[in-house]
């Protein structure tokens, strides 16, 4: 373990003897530090927070203080960051509520660009990427393989489906389907992230039938419900497809992200 002489590690804390810990860094006593964890001069660790394996974190990042809520009671609530991530200067990420699940997750093998925000409540898949300063209300839910453009902010209790992406400066209120590419403000559906796609080494085949699916699902005939239930009985053996499907069909707080008419 290597801690820097001005940083202060709080009584209590759990730091595993392989973390690196840098100039005026500051540990809350009830932090969780993992394995090979560096945290560079002058982050801040709050909290009941755990930081998994191989994470870096940068300067003035702060993990865990309190949530922007007003509800919010000093209860012991938790954020939990997985292992792989890269979490650069000023990212600021929250605990959750008892309001809410009582717990902020953040998956493993993910990037947060300087500034970015993670509220209370939300839960952040792996691989996803943050963009500078794109910013998460309270209770979202992102997918793996998201990538979220600078600048961009999320309503409460959106969901971003796998895949996805949210262009830069976006204003996204509603629910972003699996492999779906949304712009504006307010955000609109645009399509599919077909560049994420095959960056993630989907093959053709697979790509053409959510693409046929896409237009399917989207059409203007028919009802919605008439759709989906079309799409299925076609699409069924389609893991992908029924994905999206899936993602539509299911319980949501928020609207879906439509395209512009």
């Amino acid at each position: 373990m290597t801690i820097h002489p001005t940083a202060i590690v709080e009584d209590g804390a759990q730091v595993d003897p392989s973390a690196q810990i840098g100039p005026y860094a500051h540990v809350g006593p009830h932090a969780t530090i993992g394995a090979d964890v560096t945290l560079h001069a002058h982050t801040v660790v709050m909290g009941h927070t755990s930081i998994g394996a191989r994470t870096a974190v940068f300067p003035f990042a702060v993990l865990g203080a309190p949530p922007q809520h007003l509800g919010y009671k000093d209860e012991p609530t938790t954020l939990v960051i997985g292992e792989g991530n890269l979490i650069r200067e000023h990212v600021t990420m929250h605990p959750g509520t008892v309001q809410g699940h009582k717990t902020t997750v953040v998956g493993d093998n993910c990037l947060f660009m300087v500034g970015a925000h993670v509220a209370h409540d939300c839960t952040v898949g792996n691989n996803v990427i943050f963009a500078n300063n794109a910013t998460l209300g309270g209770h979202i839910t992102i997918g793996d393989f998201v990538f979220l453009g600078g600048l961009c902010a999320i309503h409460q209790y959106c969901r971003v489906g796998p895949y996805s992406f949210l262009g830069g400066g976006g204003i996204l209120t509603t629910d972003v389907i699996p492999y779906g590419s949304a712009f504006g403000n307010h955000a609109k559906l645009e399509g599919l992230n077909i560049v994420g796609m095959k960056r993630r080494g989907m093959s053709r085949e697979t790509i053409h039938k959510i693409r046929a699916a896409y237009r399917m699902l989207f059409a203007e005939e028919g009802t919605l419900k008439e759709r989906l239930e079309d799409a299925t009985e076609i699409f069924k053996d389609t893991a992908e497809v029924m994905t999206i499907i899936d993602f539509m069909r299911a319980d949501a707080d928020r609207p879906l992200c439509l395209p512009a008419k």
